[in-house]
């Protein structure tokens, strides 16, 4: 028998605690604001730039093509995000926030903030610095593995 235990496995722990913050944020995204967590990312993403292809979006946010394209049509539907064409790919499109998805950005954005704030009020300055430092080196040391299944 292996000494694998899944409560100090840190992958795992990594996993649980991303799921239960992003249930939190989840829950309180769809009550407020009507989005899943995909629609969000995307449209914070899509805040950041001024027209990005599902493709890029699918890098920035590491969700699969599929799950970009479902929720990059229901923001299509919804009037909050618009298609044009991409000048640099014929094949392509590229997403913006219209006005009403800018406006639904600006009242999601601070309540973000907000509920990161409250994730975190029990730790210091110095261990978010450290935190993310490490998020980072995770992020990193990952990287290989995941380009091996694409």
């Amino acid at each position: 028998m292996t000494g694998l235990k899944l409560d100090h496995f840190l992958p795992y722990r990594l996993s649980i605690a991303s799921n239960r913050v992003s249930a939190a944020i989840a829950s309180t995204y769809q009550a407020l604001f009507g989005l899943k967590i995909p629609e969000w990312r995307l449209i914070a993403i899509i805040a950041e730039h001024d027209g990005i292809t599902q493709q890029a979006l699918g890098v920035a946010t590491r969700m699969d093509k599929v799950t970009v394209s479902r929720a990059a049509t229901a923001l299509v539907e919804r009037g909050l995000v618009a298609r044009r064409p991409n000048p640099g790919d014929q094949r392509s499109h590229l997403l913006m926030l219209t006005s009403t998805g800018r406006a639904l950005y600006e009242d999601v954005a601070p309540k973000a903030l907000e509920l990161e704030a409250q994730v975190f009020e029990g730790f210091t300055a110095e261990e978010i610095a450290s935190f993310r430092e490490m998020l980072d080196r995770i992020e990193a040391s990952a990287a290989p593995f995941d380009a091996d299944r694409g």
